[in-house]
């Protein structure tokens, strides 16, 4: 109230002087200064305070494929909820709780989910916008931060407040990572100050939750018991989470009879919440493009692909370039199907992002170890595209030089893991020339085997590249019934 008085007052004065005939630009001029200090001081707190009125709408049971960061998060939160219970024990309540792990992953849902889960008002924030080249500007930005989620739960009505702090790493950084920016370190400093501040004995309770995919950016004193107690992995989901995560979003979407999720879940290892939900959508829009009323299967299983290489390119590769790639394309097919039979999922030569084809695996099981052998069948598919063009078009091109790249890191990952003649070795002692005769000792014992494959399967692999060529992608069971005509 009283800077609104002295704003006007001042406008009035300014106004009577320009009346008089005053030179009032310096005036104006120191004012509009004032209003820049005032500006950067006040944090512009309706730029980085954001209110969420519906949070009572996101509920745990709407979050799919996180049951694990659910169930670690709700223990934490019941604390929150029977204070008097957990007075009695002499419990320590809990100030802040970390939610970590990859993008994507529902991290910020997860927030809002414990908002409504404790009957709390939510407001949320990112790291980035507390940070400014001014000292002490994002120090007394985290300080507004605080009070006016405090004023946000009065107004609501509320008794406990989240604070969702997205993206902390920025103001949670290591102390000293920037040395010659110390405003990083005052608002750290501050933030920690307002949550060794926080009482749960105050008329209005306070919990910090704040997210991360780089936990090893943190400083220290972020993480101490009495601030950030709890740590909550959350993880990519696994098939059944993904499945989850599947029929959530695409719920009140018209199906086709013949759509399998559960397929598409496990076509998808790797994908995250959002990779998923941007599937559904992508097959959607296929939909209507072909101006189907309905979801087919095909269009989910095109989205796949076009999550994972992007949209297919205009640019048209000549008539000799599509047949090497297609030879490629079903070297590598083959390759998986006789050491993997029935894994391959799709092939095809439509151009996406920087490829210009690609096969699709899926696995029955999500797979987080590998042992030596699998990691030999890894090389051997990513050295089959290649070994197909030598064989039948007597050269190669630099089309395989990402396979080589995948290969040399399966190589690597096999001597790191202490199973080649190496044995046992420090990742980072090893000399670059032992690294180097080690990986191209692996990858050439195992071409021998690959060309085996190759040279055997050579009639299938010219019928198949025909097939593909005027098809532009097949599937892998049209892929395994022509394997089966043609060795018949």
């Amino acid at each position: 109230m009283i800077r609104e008085v002295l704003i006007g007052s001042a406008v009035a004065v300014t106004v009577f002087l320009a009346i008089l005939g005053f030179d009032i630009t310096p005036l104006i001029f120191i004012g509009a200064m004032l209003f820049m200090l005032n500006y950067l001081l006040d944090g512009k707190v309706g730029g980085n305070l954001k209110t969420v009125n519906d949070v009572g709408t996101v509920k745990f049971e709407d979050i799919g494929g996180q049951n694990s960061a659910i169930r670690e998060l709700k223990e934490a939160l019941d604390f929150i909820i029977h204070d008097k219970e957990i007075e009695k024990l002499g419990i320590r309540p809990l100030k802040g709780i970390l939610l970590w792990g990859p993008p994507g992953t529902g991290k910020t849902l997860l927030a809002k989910a414990a908002a409504s889960y404790t009957d709390s008002a939510f407001v949320a924030s990112s790291g980035s916008e507390f940070i400014e080249v001014y000292a002490g500007v994002g120090a007394q930005r985290v300080r507004k931060l605080f009070e006016s989620a405090k004023a946000e739960a009065a107004r609501q009505g509320k008794k406990g407040v989240v604070v969702f702090i997205d993206e902390i790493e920025i103001i949670g950084v290591k102390r000293g990572s920037n040395e010659s920016h110390m405003e990083y370190d005052q608002t750290l400093n501050q933030l920690l100050v307002e949550m060794d501040g926080a009482n749960q004995e105050d008329d209005i309770k306070l919990l910090v939750i704040a997210a991360t995919n780089r936990m090893d950016m943190l400083d220290e004193a972020l993480l101490r018991p009495g601030r950030f107690d709890r740590q909550v992995r959350v993880d990519l989901p696994d098939k059944k989470g993904r499945l989850e995560i599947l029929n959530i979003h695409t719920k009140g979407k018209p199906l086709a009879p013949d759509v399998d999720l559960e397929a598409i879940a496990q076509d998808t290892f790797g994908f995250s919440g959002a990779h998923l939900e941007s599937l559904t959508n992508e097959a959607a829009i296929l939909a209507l493009r072909d101006k189907s009323e309905i979801i087919m299967q095909k269009y989910l299983t095109e989205a796949v692909d076009k999550v994972i290489m992007g949209e297919k390119l205009d640019r048209k590769p000549t008539p000799d370039e599509l047949k090497r790639v297609a030879i490629h394309e079903t070297g590598h097919a083959v390759v998986i199907e006789t050491l993997m039979p029935g894994s391959v999922a799709n092939v095809t030569i439509a151009p996406r992002g920087n490829a210009l084809g690609f096969v699709r695996q899926t696995e029955k099981d999500d797979h987080y170890l590998y042992t030596k052998e699998e990691l030999e069948k890894e090389i051997k598919v990513c050295l089959g595209g290649a070994m197909a063009e030598e064989i039948i078009l007597s050269d190669r091109s630099t089309g395989a030089s990402n396979d080589f790249e995948q290969a040399i890191k399966y190589a690597k990952d096999i001597i790191y893991s202490g199973m080649s003649k190496l044995g046992i070795i420090s990742k980072n002692d090893i000399p670059k020339r032992d690294l180097s005769m080690a990986v191209s000792e692996i990858i050439k014992n195992l071409e021998e085997d690959v060309h085996c494959i190759i040279e055997s399967n050579r009639d299938a692999i010219l019928y198949l590249s025909d097939i593909i060529l005027k098809e532009e992608s097949i599937t892998g069971d049209m892929l395994r019934n022509s394997l089966k005509s043609v060795a018949a």
